[in-house]
């Protein structure tokens, strides 16, 4: 197999690193790119084969993944119409549709489109992908193994599902990372030293997901467990309950949905 990168930002070399590490041969890795210091970093740190030509790193290759910025991609692909007959191509371009992809590469049907997310950039990230019914098991299994090489990967069986996956799991590690901060900042207002609060905050998180991680019991039934009657815990659920904090995040969820449904509607306009 020989992958093209059209775009060797974070994510690109996220996956170049990944398959590197999963045993895969950096000759056979390619990357267009039209900044200078993006390619000399990439070349420098992978030996892979780095060109601002996209037209010289495509045509060898039987694999494409998609990875420019998304408001970018149809400058880019309109050129590249007639070198993608047979390869697959995978997306990894935020809210791009299929349909869209496939008009500006004229027609082109062999596609996946993927929403990964940033924890990949540590090999701990959760792909989601999905492919229309023409695209056959092989390059199905072709396109999962690129992905899996920086962390977990799942199919969604419609395309408007990767809406509601961006809002979960692709906008997830910034509510995350706002949750942790909101730990700290309360234990500083409760009294505790900053770098103890950002730790215990931390660190709590981390060992808490893992614990959720390693489990074969759904996460609600792990919350019970440390959730005694008239304790600590049960006094912050309750204001959790009285302040509805969980339909607020869903409200929050939904209109992350919703953008990403608004932002595919104007990328995808010629």
């Amino acid at each position: 197999m020989k992958i093209a990168f059209l775009g060797g930002g974070n994510m690109a070399g996220a996956l170049i690193g990944g398959l590197l590490a999963k045993g895969f041969e950096a000759q056979s890795i390619s990357v267009a790119e039209r900044l200078d210091a993006a390619r000399e970093k990439l070349a420098a740190l992978y030996q892979v084969h780095a060109s601002a030509d996209a037209n010289a790193v495509v045509r060898p290759a039987d694999t494409l993944v998609l990875a420019g910025k998304p408001q970018d991609l149809r400058a880019a692909l309109l050129p590249l119409a007639a070198l993608v007959r047979g390869k697959l191509v995978i997306s990894i371009a935020a809210g791009v549709r299929l349909a869209d992809i496939s008009r500006w590469l004229g027609g082109h049907h062999m596609l996946v489109r993927s929403m990964p997310n940033t924890p990949a950039l540590i090999g701990a990230g959760i792909a989601a992908l999905y492919a229309p019914p023409e695209v056959g098991p092989a390059e199905r299994a072709r396109a999962e193994g690129i992905l899996a090489a920086v962390g977990a990967t799942v199919w969604v069986q419609e395309e408007r599902l990767l809406d509601p996956v961006t809002a979960l799991s692709g906008s997830g590690p910034a509510y995350v990372f706002w949750f942790i901060e909101q730990l700290a900042a309360s234990g500083v207002a409760l009294g505790l030293g900053a770098e103890t609060a950002r730790k215990l905050a931390l660190e709590t998180v981390l060992g808490a997901a893992q614990l959720a991680a390693r489990s074969a019991e759904p996460a609600s039934v792990l919350r019970e467990r440390v959730t005694s009657k008239g304790g600590t815990t049960e006094a912050a659920l309750r204001v959790f309950d009285e302040e509805r904090l969980a339909e607020r995040l869903r409200r929050a969820l939904e209109a992350a949905s919703r953008r990403g449904a608004e932002l595919g509607d104007i990328l995808g306009k010629d």
